[in-house]
């Protein structure tokens, strides 16, 4: 029991120092990883940004380019409803009210010709041709919406099959002085226009481009879809329309399709908005790329650093093994396998003035093989070691305490130190000793042993060397009281008891 808490005793430190050069190395893994995984977040961060600006950038120039056009086509139609009231019109020529009525109209080859229809829905009016076939537009929404609501200003439709091509129209409502309905006049943008102007753009292959309503009807999509175009995205029960406000953006799966994007809305105010939307897999693709790249960097400094840590671990290790080693044998009696005199001396120094700084008492134990000059003459030496190892193994089964110390004081002489302990506690450990010796061996004549005992209260001014003295005489009283007894010294007089 001494023993082994000796041994841990001296193999703490370096049991201490090879778990903090672990503990090290893990909180350095650790600190540098979470750097690491924090430099990648933020790269990752770096290229959502860069992404998202670039869509922003993207968005927004489509819908000026859109909106541009239809603020010029808005001015065209607000000018032939304004005409539509000039008395003078009822009694020109039609080339001459074609003249006045669609001096300023746009002409670009992906609009449609503007028209007018009377307060029924019929075509009275057409841009493209001074003689217009029969046509009534009375069951059109935007016919409806203008009739119904003298405040409904610029109105863009659904997509539609407009005059054999799919449009979306824009009409305005014609108004005589007093408000009353008159009618409506009405172009479309056909949807060649949108495919032209996708087409000039640097896109990926699932890169997309969704001109919506700002009632969230997909007016136009890239890729191109008939089955998307005219969606209302205000109806999806598993979209919804918060996560894209004007200006902001949205990453994971869309409305139309499961792959997953980076959208961005335009934030302009055109009657149309644009969300343009990135793959995320393209989006982080760069990022990915190097992120592998950094993380297997990474795992191999890891364990580098792990694996050099155990290497060095293991040989802390066998060092504090090896000077734990150098250790028992320089303090233990290769015998008996108690302590032996120099590590007795150094641990009574400590005990000693542990004892006098908490005014506790401290005992020592003096033993003595009784007749073994004489049994080791008869029998011989190796007769007699085994008497010794005997005996050292009986002292060892009787001190339990982590304190105390047994030790081989000299030839057949052992010593045994009890801090914080009575002259009466000291005396039973003795008798302890005493007992377990005589009835270790069949031969009481041989194994039997004399116990001197002494205890006392250190204070200042006084040496351990008192204590040993004492021992010492009470057990030359037990000898000379004929052996096999324990005798107790009183201190400070030195007047021996039995």
């Amino acid at each position: 029991m001494l023993s082994g808490w000796r041994d841990v005793t001296a193999r703490r430190p370096w049991r201490i120092s090879a778990k903090l050069l672990i503990i090290s190395s893990v909180v350095t893994v650790i600190g540098f990883s979470a750097i690491c995984v924090n430099v990648m977040l933020d790269m990752r961060r770096g290229e959502e940004a860069l992404a998202r600006q670039t869509l922003e950038n993207l968005a927004t120039t489509i819908e000026s380019d859109i909106g541009r056009n239809i603020e010029i086509y808005d001015l065209a139609l607000k000018a032939v409803a304004s005409n539509m009231l000039l008395p003078e019109l009822a009694t020109v020529s039609k080339p001459i009210r074609h003249l006045i009525l669609f001096d300023h109209a746009m002409t670009a080859r992906h609009f449609g010709a503007i028209q007018v229809f009377d307060a029924g829905g019929r075509l009275t009016i057409d841009a493209s041709t001074l003689d217009p076939a029969p046509e009534n537009r009375s069951e059109e929404d935007y016919f409806k919406v203008h009739r119904d609501n003298p405040g409904a200003g610029l109105f863009v439709s659904r997509p539609m099959l407009f005059r054999g091509a799919y449009s979306i129209v824009l009409s305005r409502r014609i108004s005589d002085t007093d408000g009353g309905f008159m009618g409506v006049v009405a172009g479309s943008i056909r949807f060649s226009y949108f495919h032209e102007l996708f087409d000039r753009l640097n896109l990926g292959p699932e890169d997309t481009i969704t001109v919506l309503n700002r009632d969230r009807t997909i007016m136009m999509r890239r890729p191109f879809d008939l089955d998307v175009i005219g969606k209302n995205l205000g109806t999806r029960q598993d979209w919804r329309a918060d996560n894209l406000r004007a200006g902001g953006a949205y990453a994971g799966q869309g409305p139309v399709d499961t792959t997953p994007r980076l959208y961005v809305r335009s934030s302009g105010t055109s009657p149309l908005f644009v969300v343009a939307g990135k793959p995320l897999s393209a989006v982080f693709e760069l990022w990915r790329t190097e992120a592998y790249r950094i993380g297997a960097v990474v795992v191999a400094l890891i364990l580098f650093v792990l694996g050099s840590t155990l290497v060095l671990a293991r040989e802390i290790g066998r060092r504090a093994e090896a000077e734990r080693k150098l250790e028992e044998m320089a303090t233990t009696d290769a015998l008996t396998g108690l302590r032996n005199r120099r590590k007795f001396d150094s641990v009574i120094d400590v005990e000693w003035r542990r004892a006098m700084r908490q005014k506790a008492p401290v005992a020592l134990l003096m033993i003595d093989a009784d007749h073994f000059k004489a049994y080791n003459d008869t029998f011989g030496h190796q007769a007699g070691d085994q008497v010794l190892v005997g005996i050292a193994i009986c002292i060892s089964d009787s001190v339990s305490r982590a304190g105390d110390c047994a030790a081989r004081y000299g030839g057949e002489e052992f010593a045994v130190l009890l801090p914080n302990t009575s002259a009466t506690d000291a005396f039973k450990v003795a008798e302890t000793i005493r007992a377990k010796v005589q009835g270790w061996s069949d031969d009481e004549v041989i194994s039997t042993v004399s116990c001197g005992v002494a205890s006392l209260v250190p204070s200042a001014g006084m040496d351990w060397a008192i204590l040993v003295t004492a021992a010492d005489k009470a057990l030359y009283a037990a000898k000379a009281g004929g052996r096999n007894q324990s005798v107790v010294a009183s201190v400070p007089k030195l007047s021996l008891v039995a």
